[in-house]
């Protein structure tokens, strides 16, 4: 209590500094507003945190109230308590301290996904699968995956033990670990997608994104690729002087790459590449989806002004704010957006709305007459209002409610951990099929496994029957609502046979990264991935870049 009561003294001592100055330094209607509210704001604070039924915490209470009021802003202006720096360092930086393995919940257990090529779990011989059961000595069921973390994670050269469940084993594994600086590639996959095409995977944008994707290239030409695939598909964005180095891969030194326009006008900027380009002349296919957002949309949206490279998938997210962080007391900061990007057409990417979207958060539909139209370098029509388009566009690939719900309780890795300790090994990732009697053995499999599911027509007609019995209308249409359950009634094997194909390609790709991890799972899914399959159509005809690209001849 006395804790409480220092802290909502120290916050209104702050509180009346601050209508001191704005009362004495700038008295305008705007500043009074300002400092009345602060005042109603302490003020509040003062009687709820006085006379309030329970006892409230200072901080939480805070934190709540600091995230609604940004929340109102936009998704992207954001508070940062001290407690959660080192995470957001982590996010910026792609470094962190710890065994170099994602972990996750499997069925209330925490799990090895993934552990990475060359560092210390994968060094120990950890697995994907191994279920971890306790942490230096502390037992972890129940835990949640933050709390994981934060246990795993920790100063370089320290030491972690971990007690393991291993399939087939009874007894407890233990690995001690010594902690190590881990740093997450950007370039998460680079390879031969075929005989002249190579495909680079970017998933982040943090530091050195664009020397890993220079050094990729530069090692695909030398085995043979005369075109490239750039990967941005599900990437989030990062670094705005990553974006610009690897726009400046593909375009000359001086090209306008984006530029910046907010409230503080001598944060205003045009930014342009500033170095000798790498490749102007290597065709270039661009996956997008509606997950590519931020610094991936001024790559493919860069690329596509200047008419570099074609744009293969879905509408990109449609974010175009820029944040910068501000620091705070107490060792706490403030990302706020600060200005709106504009790339070389002059168009801004960024959602006309952006409180209104998808469950997945990316842009829906724009009515054509709210966007504006603007050109390419060719004069080609591009329009702002929300994400980049694609040259090529493509539907979703979308998967069915069985494989959804084999996926989401965790059946297809748990198959794959079973068949991984039951094969000593399998063809290489990108020619690893499963055959028809081992599909077979995974449904036999699957006899006592629950995975019950149903489609959104199923859960859709539960709605309306639930409502027609609110409503009383129930009796006098349940016949026909009756009639129409059986007729999408369905069962768990038959769906399994009518969705085979691309539950074998989920089954594959797990599979394969048990045996060689990320690399495995990205080339066992070339031969289902459509985007891929067209960019390699797409860069082998040149008549149909020129085309696509409104280059004359």
């Amino acid at each position: 209590m006395r804790k409480s009561k220092r802290l909502l003294g120290l916050f209104l001592v702050l509180t009346l500094s601050v209508t001191a100055f704005f009362a004495f330094d700038a008295p305008n209607d705007r500043y009074f507003q300002i400092v009345k509210n602060l005042d109603i704001f302490a003020s509040l604070f003062k009687e709820v945190n006085a006379y309030y039924v329970d006892e409230v915490n200072p901080n939480e209470m805070m934190k709540t109230g600091i995230d609604a009021m940004l929340n109102s802003l936009d998704p992207y202006t954001n508070y940062i308590p001290e407690d959660a720096i080192e995470e957001y360092r982590t996010m910026t930086t792609g470094r962190y301290g710890g065994i170099g393995a994602l972990v996750g919940h499997r069925n209330g257990e925490n799990v090895v996904i993934m552990p990475h090529e060359g560092y210390p779990a994968y060094r120990a011989g950890m697995k994907i699968g191994d279920r971890i059961v306790a942490i230096n000595g502390y037992e972890i069921e129940g835990r949640s995956s933050d709390e994981i973390s934060q246990l795993l994670k920790g100063q370089a050269g320290t030491p972690v033990t971990l007690k393991v469940r291993r399939f087939g084993e009874d007894d407890l594994m233990e690995f001690t670990l010594i902690r190590e600086k881990i740093q997450i590639d950007n370039v998460t996959y680079s390879g031969m997608v075929a005989d002249n095409v190579g495909l680079v995977r970017l998933t982040d944008f943090t530091m050195g994104a664009s020397r890993e994707v220079k050094n990729a290239i530069e090692e695909l030409k030398k085995q043979g690729a005369e075109s490239v695939i750039l990967d941005l598909r599900s990437n989030p964005g990062g670094l705005l002087n990553e974006a610009i180095n690897i726009c400046n891969l593909f375009v000359d030194r001086g090209q306008e790459v984006v530029s910046t326009r907010g409230k503080v006008t001598e944060w205003n900027k045009t930014y342009r590449t500033l170095n000798p380009s790498f490749d102007t002349e290597i065709p270039v296919a661009v996956l997008i989806n509606s997950g590519s957002a931020s610094a991936s949309e001024i790559v493919a949206g860069v690329l596509q002004d200047y008419d570099r490279g074609i744009l293969i998938g879905q509408k990109s997210f449609g974010k175009g704010l820029v944040q910068a962080t501000r620091p705070l007391t107490y060792n706490s900061q403030l990302k706020v957006t600060t200005a709106k990007y504009y790339i070389p057409s002059g168009r801004c990417i960024q959602a006309l709305d952006y409180t209104h979207r998808r469950p997945d958060g990316s842009v829906g539909k724009i009515a054509d007459s709210l966007k504006v139209e603007f050109f390419t370098q060719n004069g080609r029509s591009v329009f702002d209002g929300g994400g980049v388009d694609p040259d090529v566009a493509l539907a979703g690939q979308r998967l069915a409610p069985v494989t959804i719900s084999l996926l989401r309780n965790n059946l297809i890795f748990d198959y794959a951990t079973r068949y991984y300790y039951l094969h000593d090994k399998i063809a290489p990732a990108s020619n690893f099929h499963l055959s028809n009697s081992e599909y077979k053995d995974f449904m036999q499999w699957l006899s006592d496994k629950s995975f019950d599911h149903r489609s959104e027509t199923e859960q859709e007609l539960a709605q309306l029957i639930a409502t027609a019995k609110e409503e009383r209308y129930y009796d006098e249409i349940s016949s026909q609502l009756s009639a129409l359950e059986n007729r999408l009634s369905h069962n768990k094997e038959a769906d399994l046979e009518k969705f085979k194909d691309e539950i074998i390609a989920e089954l594959e790709q797990e599979i394969a990264a048990h045996y060689y991890l990320e690399i495995g799972r990205v080339e066992s899914s070339f031969t289902h991935d459509q985007e891929v399959q067209e960019a390699i159509r797409v860069l082998n005809q040149p008549e149909e870049i020129d085309q696509l690209l409104a280059r004359q001849n």
